[in-house]
Order: structure tokens, then sequence, then C-alpha cells
């Protein structure tokens, strides 16, 4: 699909500037290229989306299983398969509980560690590659009109190395529509000078302070802003978009400016996706994130 064709996106709000000034597309990389020249590409771009690199039918039975677990929450529209992901539309009674339960989960512990994935880290960090026990994984609502605003992950993540790599995975297919994951191009430079601003600026704060995300000198929790246009204007930049499929993941860097867009699917369909973090196991870790993700944890 080209950028003419793209449908409209909104994020928080706000449309994107459909112009080709404003908005391109993701580049693919293939897997099995060389991983010097995968890691030479990621430094490059700040990005890496790995084309059709899990196994597609076990990203879905994956799926399945998921939403199989909201069967007596109301979450998925009645008789529906659960690898479909149909919404309901009415807040379920028990959702988040579930899905604070499933992340907890050896399934969900174990399709984070499938063997392919970890080698392919053990390789690109350079050693034995380190999963963070804080991993998250969303389902995001058709129309749902609140969306992940703008922000790089070091943001959350400063209490360890900055060697550190997330690993997003569309559980499913998720075409643009859908609202996957937008990166601001060549937004790594952008974010490295930020977080060089906020260091000196934070540099009288207690220990404890100068990590966190929500201090007094941090905007909506870490986020850079909700004004996906706006910040693209401002540094005449594009947000890269993409149709992403089951077996795809993107690799970013701690730096790379990224957010996401509102689900504007037709036809109900919940978008899943899981964001994890990897780095060198012999590279400092942040202690706050030895704990299992839950909502509210302020991280």
């Amino acid at each position: 699909m080209n950028i003419a064709a793209t449908p409209p996106l909104r994020s928080n709000g706000f449309a994107l500037d459909m112009s080709a000034k404003r908005l391109g597309r993701l580049k693919p990389s293939n897997p099995s290229e060389p991983i010097a020249d995968l890691h030479a590409r990621f430094d490059a771009n700040g990005y890496l989306w790995l084309k059709n690199f899990l196994p597609r039918e076990e990203v879905l039975e994956f799926r399945r299983h998921f939403f199989a677990q909201f069967a007596d929450t109301g979450l998925l529209a009645a008789g529906s398969d659960p690898v479909d992901g149909i919404y309901s539309g009415t807040d379920a009674e028990g959702a988040r509980k579930r899905l604070m339960e499933l992340v907890r989960s050896a399934a969900y512990e174990s399709f984070c560690m499938h063997p392919r994935l970890w080698r392919f880290l053990d390789a690109f960090v350079g050693g034995p590659s380190y999963l963070h026990k804080r991993k998250i994984i969303r389902y995001t609502k058709p129309a749902d009109a609140s969306a992940t605003g703008a922000h790089y992950d070091l943001t959350y993540l400063r209490g360890g190395t900055d060697k550190l790599v997330t690993v997003w995975i569309p559980v499913g297919d998720v075409p643009v529509e859908m609202g996957g994951l937008v990166y601001l191009e060549g937004s790594d430079a952008h974010g490295r000078a930020l977080e060089a601003e906020f260091a000196r600026d934070n540099a009288g704060l207690p220990a404890d302070e100068r990590i966190r995300a929500f201090n007094k000198t941090m905007n909506d929790g870490g986020w850079i802003t909700k004004d996906l246009p706006g910040l693209a204007e401002r540094l005449k930049s594009r947000w890269l978009i993409a149709d992403y499929e089951a077996g795809d993941i993107v690799l970013h860097s701690p730096y790379m400016i990224h957010a996401a867009t509102t689900n504007e699917a037709t036809d109900g369909r919940l978008r899943l996706s899981t964001d994890i973090r990897y780095q060198n196991v012999r590279d400092e870790i942040d202690a706050r994130w030895a704990n299992h993700w839950s909502l509210g944890d302020m991280l």
C-alpha cells in the first residue's frame, strides 16, 4: 500500500498529516541476513523490522490461547473464535485482572522466550542475552481514542545500561488501520539529545528521582507529547508506518521515538502486541524491571 492509499490515522485525538513529507513506511529486513549487516542497519536507522521472524502458526496459536482466557469476562463477542479477538463492545468485568494473571503465566513467558528469539538476541547484543522480567502485553480496543504517546524507552530504564534492545511483537496481523507502532524517522539522535538535556537538568536531584520517568521535570508520565503531527512538523520528520503480519518483530533502540495510533478496525478486532526488553546480561540491569508488569506500577 502506498502512502496516498493509506487510510486516515489518528492518535489521542490528533489526525496525522497524511502527506508524503510527514508520513512514510518502515523498511523491512530479512532476518537471514548477516548479523553484522542487520546491526549496522539498526544503528543507522534506530529500528529493525524483521519479516516472518517467528512461525506464523505459533504466533496465532498464542493469540488464540491468550484471548480464550477471557471467555468468561465478556471481553469477546459471543460465539466468536478467540483467535479473531473480536471485541464485544462493552468494558469487560474482570478483564484487567485476567490480563495481570496472564502476564505471569508460563504460556506468555514461553512465547517471549522462543528459541529463535533468544538465540538471535544473543548474537545481536554480543553475549548471553537477558530478558527483563517486566514484560508488557496489551490489547487495544477498536475506536479507543487513547493511544501511546510519543516517547523513547530509556525514559523508563535509566537505572541500568543504555545498551538495550526493545522487541515489539504484533500478536496477529496488524495492518496500518489497526494502529501498530509508528516510528519517527531519524529520531534516535533526537532521543539522545533529549536524554542528555534531561541529565543536565536533573543533575542535582537525588539518584532515585533522576531515574524516574514521573519526576517533576517530565511531562505526561515520560511521554514527549501526544501531538504526533505537531512533533513531526517541528522536527521536519516523518512518522513511519507498516502493515505488520503475525510472525514479524521490530527491534528498536532505547532512544528511538515511537508511538501508536488508534485501532480503526471496522470488524471489531482487538489489536494484541507485546513489548519486551533485552540486553547483554553482563551490562548493568535496571533493578526496577525485575518484577512483573502491573497496571499503575509507575514505570
